[in-house]
Formats: structure tokens, sequence, C-alpha cells
């Protein structure tokens, strides 16, 4: 079975989780992902502690297999070539792969690339075919220094959980890194198809903090201001009521009932009249949602979560218990789907009995997933210019003895 994007290869010069993530992405659909990373110490990814070496895993580098875990996760099925593109001679290797490619990727900061030569303008005119993806905190043409939680700042996601009276939350998960790279295949994929049509590549921007705020923009929250309704409720949502989370003698058990029909379920389980005037309709649900709330939560936690959820199930109420995310990613439904699956270290296999994400895509006639390991920084470097490029290996040598590659 092949991948989808078999065939469509990718110039990644992405760093950090932001393009990684997006290229991963990629060589997971099928795509030919050849990772372009500075000699020696390659990208600062391969820095990120834990590792992983011979001995499982640790928390500081051990020798010199020891392999980063962000690494690991994000270097799969891609190739890897070292290249210096601060050398005249580096970028002039650079065009030549972007001659063969159909899509490039980057991360850079804004005005890097015009600074070396490998902006958009100048990739197009060496392949107007070209896709040319790029990845920056606010769009390229506007600068600042963007991490995750400076993006979960300035996007208002902070002040989206969390009760009124609280400090803003930053979310658990990097989600301004997790999300731009998933707009920008998106992107990707939409100028592939164009060019079917059209014969031209583009630029494709995405900024990360364009991206997060469009989610934050998908909740009316300046409804809710305007409104007086509350934007931060923590656990709970009034206005879908029953709807939160709730404690358990051992855990939580979260509920999702804003339908009658599953207003009545939950009211069925814990014992209480389902045609109690008070939470028969939406309305009245939402007008006593504390008190409601209030039922459902003295009934749970006098109870294990095992026959919370039990019980709750039972009588058709939506509810789940709350996880852990090491439980989470063992739960064997995701496992057999291939939406989350070990990360193997490329000399030691599964040594430290890691999870990492999968391509949570199930296609009926293509394959997804990844089956190559992380590579080694510049390891198909000599393969990719003498078998793609039809560089001599003289040539390579060259390029070698000056530290271009």
């Amino acid at each position: 079975m092949r991948g989808p994007l078999t065939g469509i290869t990718v110039v990644d010069l992405t760093t950090a989780l932001a393009g990684p993530y997006a290229t991963l992405l990629m060589a997971g659909l099928g795509a030919r992902v050849i990772k372009v990373e500075r000699p020696g110490p390659g990208e600062t990814a391969r820095n990120n502690a834990p590792y992983v070496g011979r001995e499982g895993l640790s928390a500081q580098r051990t020798g010199p297999e020891d392999m980063s875990v962000s690494m690991m996760l994000r270097g799969r099925n891609k190739e890897a070539i070292s290249l210096d593109l601060k050398q005249p001679a580096g970028v002039d290797v650079l065009r030549d792969l972007v001659h063969h490619a159909d899509v490039l990727v980057e991360n850079f900061s804004t005005g890097v690339t015009r600074r070396l030569g490998v902006d958009p303008d100048a990739m197009l005119a060496v392949n107007p075919r070209l896709v040319y993806t790029s990845i920056t905190g606010f769009g390229t043409d506007n600068p600042g220094k963007a991490m995750d939680s400076v993006i979960q700042a300035l996007s208002g996601a902070m002040f989206t959980s969390g009760a009124p009276e609280d400090d803003p939350v930053r979310f658990g998960l990097p989600i301004g890194d997790l999300l731009a790279p998933m707009y920008a295949v998106i992107g990707t994929l939409a100028a592939l198809r164009d060019r079917d049509v059209s014969g031209l590549g583009q630029h494709v921007d995405v900024s990360m903090l364009g991206a997060l705020t469009s989610l934050v923009a998908c909740e009316p929250f300046d409804a809710y201001e305007r409104l007086g309704l509350p934007q931060r409720t923590g656990n709970m949502v009034p206005r879908l009521a029953p709807f939160g989370v709730f404690p358990t003698l051992d855990g939580f058990v979260s509920v999702s009932a804003p339908t009658d029909a599953f207003a009545r379920s939950v009211l069925a389980a814990i014992g209480h009249p389902v045609d109690d005037p008070r939470f028969t309709t939406r309305d009245a649900r939402v007008a006593r949602a504390d008190e409601l709330h209030g039922l459902i939560a003295a009934w749970t936690s006098v109870r294990t979560l095992a026959d919370a959820v039990s019980a709750l199930t039972s009588a058709g109420a939506p509810c789940a218990p709350v996880r852990t995310p090491a439980s989470a990613v063992a739960d064997p439904l995701v496992r057999a789907r291939h939406e989350v699956v070990p990360l193997a270290h490329p000399d030691y296999g599964d040594i430290a009995g890691l999870s990492g994400t999968g391509v949570p895509i199930v296609f009926s006639r293509s394959s997804a997933g990844f089956d190559q390991p992380p590579p080694r920084v510049g390891e198909h470097t000599r393969a990719v210019l003498e078998g793609l490029l039809g560089y001599a290996p003289t040539d390579v040598d060259a390029l070698t003895e000056k530290g271009v590659i």
C-alpha cells in the first residue's frame, strides 16, 4: 500500500516543533522528506532532554549514540542531509534540491530566508512549480519572537480555561506550536491541488498567532462578554448543563449531556426524578446550572470512578473517566488504529518503551504511518546528493572538505 503523498518530495528547512511537526505529518502520509540541518550539531531539537541511549531513558546525554526523544518523535521517516546555508555553495546545493522538489517548508524567524537568499521569490524562480510553505509567529511580513506561550498569551487562549477569578491558565499541550503546522499541511495540500490545475506553485504563509486566534474565534467569547455571560467557567459549562467534570472517590468523571434526552439519562443515573420541571428543558437547566451540577457532584463524590461511569453509561449518559496522559496513550483503541505508536531509537529500537504520535487518519485504500527511525545528522547526505541530484563522488568530497556539508 502506498501513502497518499507518495511521489511528493519535500525539502525540510524546519527546526524546533512547529515546522518539524508539519513535515512529520507529510512523511507519515508518504512524502519523501529531506531534512536539511547545519553540519555538526544539527537542529536545536537534537539537544532537547530527555534522551534515549544504550541504557534506555535518561535526563542527560550519556554518550554519542544518545538521541533526544524530541528527535526520535519528529525525525521519523525523514532523510537527513547536512548543509551550511551560510555558505554560497550551500545555497547552490539547496537550489539543486529545490529543482527536484515539490514542497519546501521552513519556519525561520522573519527575514532570515531573505538574508540567506532562500526566500520564496528566490526558490520559486528556481522551480516555478514549488509550493513554498512558511510557518512563522506572526506572518512572514511581521517580526517578533514566537514561543508557544507567547502565542497562547496573545491569542486569548489563556483566558478561556479556569474559573473567572483564576490567573491565566496555560494550555498544557504546546497548542500554538501544534496547531499552525496542521494548517500549514492543509495549505500545502491545497496549493499542490491548485498546482495540478494551474501548473504553478505559490507561497503558503501560516502564522502561529493567526492559527490559534482563529480557533479562539470559533467560540463566540465576544458575544458572551456583551451579554454578561461568563467566559471562564472552570470545569463546568453552565450554558450546556449538565456538562462538566465531577469528582469521585478515586478520580474524576466527565459528563457531557446538553440535550434534553441526555439530561434525562443523567438524572435517571443519579436517581433524581427525570420529570423535575427545574431540569426538563435546556433553558431551565441553564438557569439552575449550579444547582444541577451540585446534585451530580454530590452523587459522584461518594462513588468510585468505575461505579459512576458504569451507572451513567448504563443510563445512556455520555461520560468518560478523566485519564492521565500516560494512561491515555496506552489505550488499546488508539494503539490498534496506530494513532499512537511506539518510539524507536535508530540503533536500539523500542528500548525505552516510549509512545509517540502516529498519523491519526485511517484510509481505506492508502497507507499512513511511520516505519523508519529518525536519522542521524547528515546520515543521507551522500545518498541524496549523488542519487537524487546526480553529484559525482568527488563533488561530494569537495563539499565535505569545505565544510559545506
